[in-house]
């Protein structure tokens, strides 16, 4: 597989996390779940394959894309299509980072997976057609990276205060979320939608979703996993507690995920169907 990123600049590094590419992949399953990060991707399509979602529970598809499409933040897991010799170019948005290219507010898009026309227009479509017509991948970032720049709005980027507070939620336990809150200066309502409006989600939602996605960073690949220390590590105030916010993130009960190691796969795409 061709797997390459882009390094990016200013000021595009300070919003955007990722820009990658990918050629040939070649995965042992057709479906895959996804667990929130707290991140906003464009999502290129490049070899003329529709990509599917599916129900959570029942696996039937309830969405089909193609081209380009955008996938919002989310509270909860989504199943996915995975395919056979993919090509991909995706761009991935810091947490902090993605308003100031939207012409809505981030929390229009929570929980969804939208066709990118309906949020660029037809531009989005003659952009992939320039990036098809690249053969070299530095051609295909630049391409990108032009249509980045052009659309920055530094206008809309967030206080520093509002980014003080994401990167606090990101760094401390939620047993700290009610100190962090205070740190702003303005009231809770306010704070709230704030984040809603420049990242998605609340403060809350993120401190969560933070915490889980260094929980899968902590457990990836260990031998030997108990569950009990890793909630007493990471402030819930119980077991049970615990298990639930795990599978309403992932789908999967801890032991469930570890039966199956998926802590031996990459910390947030699980395959469903490893024989394809």
């Amino acid at each position: 597989m061709k797997f390459e990123t882009h390094l990016l600049e200013n000021p595009l590094k300070d919003f955007v996390e990722s820009i990658f590419y990918f050629k040939g992949f070649n995965p042992n399953h057709s479906i895959e779940r996804v667990v929130p990060t707290g991140h906003v991707f464009v999502i290129f399509e490049l070899d003329e394959m529709e990509r599917s979602t599916f129900d959570n529970e029942t696996l039937k598809p309830n969405g089909v894309f193609n081209n380009v499409w955008v996938s919002g933040n989310h509270n909860n897991y989504l199943s996915i299509s995975a395919h056979q010799d993919s090509e991909m170019l995706v761009i991935q948005f810091k947490t902090s980072g993605s308003y100031p290219f939207f012409n809505v507010p981030m929390h229009q898009l929570n929980n969804k997976v939208i066709d990118a026309q309906e949020l660029f227009g037809p531009e989005i479509l003659e952009l992939r057609k320039k990036i098809l017509n690249q053969e070299a991948v530095t051609d295909k970032f630049k391409i990108i990276e032009t249509w980045l720049l052009n659309r920055f709005n530094a206008g809309k980027t967030p206080s520093d205060e509002l980014v003080t507070i994401l990167e606090q939620l990101r760094t401390k336990p939620v047993v700290n979320h009610s100190d962090i809150i205070t740190l702003y200066p303005r009231t809770q309502k306010h704070l709230i939608d704030q984040f809603k409006k420049y990242f998605g989600l609340t403060p809350k939602v993120f401190h969560r979703i933070f915490r889980f996605n260094e929980i899968l960073q902590q457990i990836q690949a260990k031998e030997r996993i108990v569950w009990s220390q890793i909630a007493y590590q990471f402030g819930y105030s119980d077991q049970s507690h615990f298990i639930k916010e795990f599978k309403e993130f992932s789908g999967f009960n801890p032991q469930e995920f570890i039966n199956s190691d998926y802590h031996k796969d990459e910390t947030n795409f699980f395959p469903l169907d490893r024989e394809g």
